[in-house]
């Protein structure tokens, strides 16, 4: 006979009106929240696919521009700093070709769906936050305000952070690398492999972003303590400067300090966080 899964079981011992409700039930409500968290990408999705021309133009190809607005922070900045032209980006020519007859269609959708699920970000989180919550504790309730806006918040901002600062410095490296002295390669590369490219770092940074908060979840879970955080923090930052070495597109150390400062701050916020929850867990989870 299969089990329930401990979730359920807490939640039908929650004291919650809805506790009486057998398995089954749970799951109907479960479908409910995914079904209206569908409805919001897909709402958002329409919205986006009316205006597609317009965000292909200013937003998808934006970063392909030579007057894109991270080019010129860029560039000012390295001035700025006496860098010279070290963080001023070449001129790129960017022309992307479409391979299949439905493929300019397929990346509109494309762009539709991307588009809804980051606005419907929010809604999404609400709808699982509404469907755990009655499993929790009234203690644990207590230090959970604001976390739908916190856990949007780094999204957004990590989504940011990967639009304006890695997808510039990315295509603009990929776009201008040669290989050979022959001149015989002809870079044409197509607009769905640039649509994953910049979906792939938009998402990932935004998803990146969420340190913080499962760091919160981890030390409430009792996983990870901050002395853990402190004893591993070299390696961890030996990590970062890695990381930020194959992303950056030159070797100079100001292009990795732009992309490791971020990512350092990060890490020594979730220092803070791992403290903060580590004074309370025991008394949250009795």
């Amino acid at each position: 006979m299969a089990t329930e899964p401990s979730f359920f079981k807490r939640l039908r011992n929650s004291g919650d009106p809805e506790s009486e409700m057998s398995f089954i039930d749970h799951l109907e409500v479960l479908r409910w929240h995914i079904v209206r968290s569908v409805l919001t990408i897909v709402v958002c999705a329409i919205l986006f696919f009316i205006y597609i021309d317009e965000i292909f133009d200013i937003v998808i190809m934006g970063p392909t521009h030579n007057d894109f607005i991270s080019y010129r922070v860029f560039c000012k900045m390295s001035h700025l700093l006496g860098l010279g032209d070290s963080l001023c980006m070449p001129p790129m020519k960017l022309n992307l070709q479409v391979n299949s007859i439905s493929g300019t269609f397929m990346s509109s959708i494309t762009i539709a769906f991307v588009g809804g699920l980051i606005v419907a970000f929010p809604m999404i989180c609400w709808e699982v936050w509404k469907f755990i919550r009655p499993a929790l504790k009234p203690t644990e309730l207590k230090y959970t305000g604001g976390i739908i806006f916190w856990i949007s918040l780094f999204f957004f901002i990590g989504a940011c952070f990967g639009y304006f600062m890695l997808a510039p410095f990315t295509f603009n490296f990929l776009a201008n690398y040669t290989i050979g002295t022959l001149g015989s390669i002809n870079y044409m590369p197509t607009l769905s492999d640039y649509l994953d490219t910049l979906i792939d770092i938009t998402l990932g940074a935004g998803v990146a972003f969420e340190l913080p908060m499962a760091t919160w979840v981890l030390a409430k879970l009792g996983i990870i303590t901050p002395a853990f955080l402190k004893t591993y923090r070299k390696y961890a930052y030996v990590v970062l400067l890695v990381l930020a070495a194959i992303i950056t597109p030159s070797p100079d150390w100001g292009s990795q300090l732009i992309v490791v400062i971020p990512l350092v701050m990060l890490y020594e916020i979730s220092i803070i966080i791992a403290a903060r929850v580590s004074k309370n867990r025991d008394k949250d989870w009795e």
